[in-house]
C-alpha cells in the first residue's frame, strides 16, 4: 500500500468511526438523561459499570460488524471479537463512568481503529481515532498522518512551556494500594508544576492536551481502550507519548506532552519513583 493509499484508508476508517461514535454518543446521552444506576462493579467496589456502558458498547459493536464484519473488536465491557482482516476497533463506550454516574459533564465515547494490534493491545498502528464528549458535543478526531481536529479546527499542543509553568493532568487507580503509590508521586510532583488536574477520563485528558487545555499528562494502569483514540489525537497534535523507560506507552505508564516538556516531566516522574 502506498502512503497515499494508507492515508485514504485511514480517512475512510475515520469517517466510519466518527459516524459510529456520534450515534453512540447520542444513545449514551439519552440514557444518562433517563437516569443511571450502578449495574455491577469490576476490579474493585469503586470500579463501576452501568447498563448504559454495556448497551452503548453493544450498539457500537453492531454498527462496526454491520459495516466491516471481518474486523476485530476489543471493548471494555465484553469479550474481544476476533477478526480476520488485521484491523481491530478498540472501544470504550463510556470513558469516565463515575462522572457519567454522578452527572459530571466529563465523560466520553472513545473509538480507535488499529492495524496489527494482535487483539487490540497497545501494539500495532492506530489509523484513526474519535473521542466525543456527548454533553458538550465536542468531537475530537485524528487520522494517522492527517493531523488532529476539533470541529474541523486543527489542534496543536502547547510548546515552550517549562515544567514549573505546566498544567499537568493525571488519574488514579481504583485499587487502594495503587492509589497510595500514586498519591506519593503526586506529592513529589505537585511542588514542581503549575498545578495538577484530575478530570476523570483519560480519553478527554489526552484530547485536552491536544487542544492546549493541559500542558502534559501522565497516568498508570490504563487499558488500550482508555487511551488508543486519545493518544492518536494527542500525537497528531504534536505530543510525544511514551511509557516505561522511554519505551512505548502501556498499562504500566503513559506520559504525554510536547517534546521538550516530555523530557522534563519524565525526569520529574523518575525522581518521584516512577519508571518513566
Amino acid at each position: 500500500m502506498t502512503q497515499l493509499d494508507a492515508h485514504g484508508a485511514s480517512d475512510g476508517l475515520l469517517d466510519l468511526a466518527r459516524d459510529i461514535a456520534v450515534r453512540a454518543a447520542e444513545f449514551a446521552l439519552d440514557a444518562r438523561r433517563a437516569g443511571v444506576s450502578v449495574a455491577a462493579t469490576k476490579s474493585t467496589p469503586t470500579d463501576v459499570v452501568t447498563a448504559a456502558d454495556r448497551d452503548t458498547e453493544a450498539l457500537i459493536r453492531s454498527f462496526i460488524l454491520d459495516a466491516r464484519p471481518d474486523d476485530g473488536i476489543v471493548g471494555e465491557e465484553d469479550a474481544a471479537h476476533i477478526g480476520t482482516s488485521g484491523i481491530d476497533w478498540v472501544v470504550d463506550p463510556i470513558d469516565g463512568t463515575v462522572n457519567f454516574l454522578y452527572g459530571i459533564p466529563a465523560w466520553a465515547v472513545s473509538i480507535a481503529v488499529v492495524e496489527g494490534a494482535g487483539g487490540g493491545d497497545v501494539g500495532g498502528t492506530t489509523l484513526a481515532g474519535v473521542v466525543i464528549n456527548p454533553v458538550t458535543g465536542e468531537v475530537f478526531e485524528a487520522s494517522a498522518g492527517g493531523g488532529a481536529r476539533l470541529f474541523g479546527r486543527e489542534l496543536a499542543v502547547n510548546t515552550d512551556v517549562p515544567l514549573a509553568s505546566a498544567l499537568i493532568g493525571t488519574g488514579f487507580s481504583y485499587a487502594a494500594e495503587r492509589r497510595h503509590e500514586q498519591a506519593a508521586v503526586l506529592l513529589e510532583l505537585i511542588t514542581k508544576v503549575r498545578d495538577i488536574r484530575r478530570i476523570g477520563s483519560a480519553a478527554l485528558d489526552l484530547c485536552a492536551l491536544a487542544a492546549g487545555r493541559l500542558d502534559g499528562y501522565y497516568e498508570r494502569g490504563l487499558n488500550a481502550w482508555d487511551h488508543s483514540a486519545g493518544a492518536l489525537i494527542a500525537r497528531e497534535a504534536g505530543a510525544r507519548i511514551g511509557g516505561p523507560h522511554g519505551g512505548r506507552e502501556n498499562r504500566e505508564l503513559l506520559v504525554a506532552a510536547a517534546p521538550a516538556l516530555y523530557e522534563e516531566l519524565t525526569a520529574a516522574l523518575r525522581t518521584a519513583g516512577v519508571d518513566a
